[in-house]
């Protein structure tokens, strides 16, 4: 079997930031796959399961009500290693057309006020598995570290890797 693109990334040398991880065509449409890296994989500690899965709830409300992007969204959720988030587009795109749209996405995050959206026993699998101020944290820690000055290096996997 052929490895898939996201096992041929050195996450050895991989850092913190947006990068295009594919590119699948569907007849006249192009899905975009984002690889929304939040933290250093093998280096720093991921992220634990009650501030993803508060991630993916207040990520997914925002970008399904964002008015540029929301009919354009097909997927945002958890990578399994739990170092980031895939972010699935409509539309052939760089990483440079969706910085604004991150930044807002994890500002609306760490700004969060209230009662997250979908956390009830009605609404969700597993609604208890939430944690808000580590959820906020890492937004914060994203948008400071991350995408207040990124860069191209952080934007495009690097040869070599």
């Amino acid at each position: 079997m052929e490895k898939i693109a996201s096992f041929t990334v050195n996450h050895l040398v991989l850092e913190p930031g947006i990068y295009v991880s594919r590119k699948d065509h569907f007849r006249d449409t192009v899905i975009t796959t984002f690889d929304l890296r939040m933290t250093a994989p093998n280096k720093e500690p991921v992220m634990n399961t009650a501030e993803i899965h508060t991630v993916e709830h207040l990520g997914a409300t925002f970008l399904r009500n964002d008015p540029q992007w929301k009919d354009r969204t097909v997927y945002f959720g958890p990578m399994g290693c739990r170092t980031g988030f895939y972010l699935l587009l409509e539309g052939d795109l760089a990483s440079e057309d969706i910085v604004p749209l991150v930044r807002d996405m994890f500002a609306f995050i760490r700004d969060f006020e209230g009662d997250i959206p979908g956390a009830a026993a009605r609404d969700c699998g597993n609604y208890l598995d939430m944690n808000l101020p580590m959820a906020k944290y890492h937004a914060e820690r994203y948008l400071e570290n991350t995408l207040r000055n990124i860069d191209k290096m952080h934007m495009h996997y690097q040869e070599g890797e």
